[in-house]
């Protein structure tokens, strides 16, 4: 009798893989070797069985347990290990396999028919950049499926009732044999619902769902910036045939603001000084994304570039306690005109402190060398 394989030897992982590279080695395996994509080969057929074997195994903790303390013969007389080898039936595998080979499942004839979901559903909603910075209570309406007012949903007539397909007795599922395997694949004749209408509700022509406009309000966090994604459960298209609801994703959009900027959690206010009050000094007010206006002092000598935060009269953190910073950069006000007697001073403090003007100075000469 040949000598059984190691079962971490068939995925080729070590005895430490944790679940998440057992999966990765099995579906790879799987991928391979099955017998739809390997119709003439036998000996793929064996080796996908032999990965089968391994992966039902070491996947399951009890079961690995056993087998890295006795090896092959710890697993005699358990489920789907028996005397005529390992029966893969046993095990089901849908959710790594169907993905690739187009089956609703592999399976042993057990489970039954769930009723399928709504769909999800997304809207944009556009907030100014207060409400997005101290959260707000937006109205939202959306086109949805809704469940049918005169059939309960239920897609048939007031009187009757959907019966169980006769085809599929009301799994939903035709099994055939795939080898050693059974397939499932959805019922032709009631696609996969399990039940059949005789007398389908003329309000929704059977689908048990009609489409109307729904109006609800969102609680937006504080915080949230242009890209959030919100979720509200149980909002967006109801299921067919009394179907659980999909849901609501609500996608953010933060308009601009004419007097703020956002870094952050942090508001940004450029305030352009007049340059008398840079150089002698005085007191300003500032403007807050509340409304209210804070005092500021200018001291004497202020340079352009210069930062004073006000804590916490920034943007609110989402999901997070406080909020941000008011950052006030200064900035120069370099007046549009002057009038004659303007510049005249103007003039004569150049001449005082040697600023180049008219072309004449460091900077005339600069253009010139370059020019």
């Amino acid at each position: 009798m040949a000598e059984r394989r190691d079962y971490y030897e068939i995925l080729g992982v070590g005895r430490d893989a944790d679940a998440g590279s057992l999966k990765s080695a099995y579906r790879k395996l799987a991928l391979q070797h099955h017998p739809d994509r390997n119709p003439d080969d036998p000996a793929a057929a064996e080796r996908f069985k032999e990965a089968s074997e391994a992966y039902a195994v070491l996947s399951d903790s009890e079961k690995r347990a056993r087998y890295d303390r006795f090896g092959h013969a710890g697993l005699s007389g358990t489920p789907g290990f028996g005397a005529g080898g390992f029966d893969v039936s046993m095990f089901d595998l849908s959710d790594l396999l169907g993905e690739f080979f187009g089956f609703s499942g592999f399976s042993s004839g057990r489970g039954g028919r769930r009723a399928a979901s709504g769909s999800d559903l997304m809207v944009r909603v556009e907030l100014s950049l207060k409400d997005a910075a101290f959260g707000a209570t937006a109205p939202v309406e959306v086109e949805r499926a809704q469940h049918c007012a005169e059939c309960s949903g239920s897609g048939a007539q007031k009187g009757s009732r959907p019966h169980a397909c006769p085809t599929c007795r009301g799994t939903g599922q035709q099994r055939f044999s795939q080898g050693f395997l059974t397939v499932a694949r959805p019922c032709g004749n009631c696609r996969g619902e399990g039940s059949v209408i005789d007398k389908p509700c003329q309000a929704c022509g059977g689908g048990g769902v009609v489409r109307a406009s729904h109006k609800l309000e969102i609680k937006v966090p504080a915080g949230v910036e242009s890209g959030t994604r919100l979720r509200l459960a149980g909002e967006g298209d109801a299921g067919p045939r009394g179907g659980p609801p999909g849901d609501l994703y609500i996608v953010v959009t933060v308009a601009e603001d004419d007097v703020f900027e956002r870094e952050g959690d942090d508001l940004v206010v450029r305030l352009d000084l007049p340059f008398p009050t840079l150089v002698l000094g005085g007191e300003v007010t500032v403007p807050t994304l509340g409304g209210e206006e804070r005092p500021l002092k200018i001291a004497a000598g202020t340079a352009v570039g210069t930062e004073t935060r006000f804590s916490g009269l920034g943007v609110g953190r989402l999901g997070r306690r406080g909020r941000g910073d008011l950052v006030v950069r200064i900035g120069v006000r370099v007046p549009a005109s002057v009038s004659a007697e303007e510049k005249e001073l103007l003039k004569r403090y150049a001449e005082m402190t040697g600023a180049p003007i008219g072309g004449k100075g460091i900077l005339g000469k600069a253009k010139k060398i370059f020019s």
